[in-house]
């Protein structure tokens, strides 16, 4: 299992916030959403991505995919400044990019403490390039195909692609080397904190103890305690909690399990216990989690 598997789990398109958007030059669009994560892509054309926090505008090419980190607005514009730029478009040396683009934009909710973790560890933009062997590619072209399709259940088709196509951009990312790695990214690929996390995003029914996840991490307890301490910001067992108590919320809105079944799945022995730790972490007993979760949003 990849490292960051667990991390994109909280990680889930927003069924109200995508679109397919056609431009003509000159144009800017402004997207003020402020979720917590954008993903924007020309399936047809380029274009330029500013994002508050960024070095620079960063192009976007044909099947490029930009992530931006929330919730300042995002600008995309036919231009990297206003005047034209030079090089900026094919090989023919025209510095004007293309008549018409068309962009694809979605954008992501994120629930549970773990997965805003991811969302620290990432930089304010970051740009995936095309590469013709991998399988974001296909996937985009899948997603151009599919938004013009009127079918019954269109939503959710284009919603489980976006979230394969989010899951596909980051991991890709995760490999380049200008990915950061710092706070919970880094603890997962460090040689002592690392097989304690994974050890508990694997078995988070376990009866873990930090002597337990130190014979996993190999090391003396007070070494793993406070190497744990200072690259996740807090100590093993009151993360376990924390990454228990996400799952958990992840099996209530997303399962038909019992709320004892969950517990069990989260590591407590009865849903009383369960309930009463679920209520202190979240603030709503695990029922009227589940029910909040389930009502129809605010039209």
């Amino acid at each position: 299992m990849h490292s960051y598997d667990d991390l994109l789990r909280g990680v889930r398109t927003d069924v109200v916030a995508f679109r397919r958007t056609e431009l003509s030059s000159p144009w800017t669009l402004r997207l003020t959403e402020g979720a917590p994560l954008t993903l924007c892509s020309p399936l047809r054309g380029e274009g330029w991505i500013h994002a508050d926090g960024a070095e620079a505008p960063r192009r976007l090419g044909v099947n490029d995919v930009a992530i931006v980190r929330g919730p300042a607005p995002v600008l995309l514009t036919d231009r990297a400044t206003g005047a034209a730029v030079p090089g900026i478009s094919g090989a023919s040396g025209d510095p004007r990019p293309p008549a018409r683009t068309t962009l694809l934009v979605g954008t992501y909710r994120v629930w549970g403490r773990v997965a805003r973790r991811l969302l620290a560890a990432l930089p304010p933009l970051l740009v995936v390039p095309d590469e013709s062997d991998d399988t974001c590619g296909p996937l985009m072209d899948l997603l151009g195909a599919q938004v013009s399709d009127p079918s019954p259940g269109q939503q959710a088709v284009l919603d489980r692609l976006l979230d394969w196509l989010l899951v596909c951009t980051l991991r890709d990312w995760f490999d380049q080397p200008e990915a950061v790695s710092g706070g919970l990214l880094r603890a997962l690929g460090d040689d002592t904190v690392g097989p304690a996390l994974r050890a508990m995003h694997a078995a988070p029914e376990k009866p873990w103890t930090l002597a337990a996840l130190a014979v996993e991490a190999g090391v003396s307890r007070s070494t793993l305690a406070g190497r744990f301490s200072r690259l996740v910001g807090e100590p093993p067992l009151a993360y376990l909690t924390e990454w228990r108590m996400s799952l958990a919320a992840e099996l209530l809105t997303d399962t038909e399990a019992t709320v004892a079944a969950v517990a069990r799945r989260v590591g407590y022995a009865d849903a009383f216990g369960f309930s009463t730790a679920f209520k202190r972490f979240h603030g709503v007993s695990p029922s009227g989690y589940r029910d909040r979760a389930a009502a129809p949003a605010p039209a």
